[in-house]
């Protein structure tokens, strides 16, 4: 395990750390905020390209889901259907599992940028916490906790409308159904989830999250527009 932190430090916590310092050093008036907004949008940058394989193989599955349906009414083993929708998905360049590639590569950064935030925001730190002179990023703050909160629900909920569910091998229609109205709920599930645990932290932490949870909004709903207007003229 103690390599493993190690590695993690080396790879993520400390080039982020270093470089959140570097920018509160360089950024006007040394404000942190300010320095997190830069970071925040310089992570979705690098991310970016991820994101848009993403949503491309997304709407590439929703273009051929009624054909994926018919597989499954067509063959009602697990089996046969598990072998007949991975040869479908060959065929026609699907990756099923490309929307779970960005969420696995964004865990240890996001990881990483908490420990960082929590280090850089605690008492005694070298680094002011204000931002714009008003809002001390290092106490507790219940209007950025609701923000957040708000900012998920509209991300949630464009989730939700935007992304395709597709037919599972062996799964039923009727738990089928389940599962979208479980997947529905949570839109509204996980923003209340959000505020709930942002009022208890330090409100860098909100800050950061509200600002990336509407940096990945700005985003999704400019790939969703592009390759959605993309698959309508082929």
């Amino acid at each position: 395990m103690g390599n493993i932190g190690n590695i993690f430090n080396q790879i993520f916590y400390e080039p982020i750390f270093k470089f959140l310092v570097f920018l509160y050093n360089n950024v006007p008036g040394h404000d942190l905020g300010i320095a997190i907004i830069i970071i925040t949008l310089l992570v979705r940058v690098v991310l970016f390209p991820l994101a848009a394989k993403s949503i491309k193989s997304q709407m590439r599955m929703a273009k051929h889901k009624g054909a994926i349906k018919e597989i499954q009414n067509k063959f009602k083993t697990k089996e046969e259907q598990s072998k007949e929708l991975m040869k479908f998905y060959k065929e026609n360049k699907i990756n099923p599992f490309s929307g779970c590639l960005p969420l696995i590569i964004q865990l240890p950064i996001i990881f990483a940028l908490y420990r960082v935030l929590i280090n850089v925001l605690v008492a005694g730190s070298s680094i002011s916490p204000m931002f714009l002179g008003i809002i001390n990023l290092s106490e507790k703050n219940v209007i950025l906790a609701v923000l957040a909160g708000i900012s998920q629900f509209f991300a949630s909920r464009l989730a939700a409308k935007r992304t395709v569910t597709m037919p599972q091998p062996g799964v039923s229609e009727k738990a089928a159904e389940t599962q979208r109205k479980m997947t529905s709920q949570m839109t509204y599930f996980m923003p209340i989830i959000t505020v709930m645990i942002g009022i208890g932290l330090p409100a860098g932490l909100t800050f950061y999250w509200t600002i990336s949870t509407l940096l990945g909004l700005a985003q999704d709903y400019y790939l969703y527009k592009k390759y959605g207007k993309d698959q309508r003229n082929n």
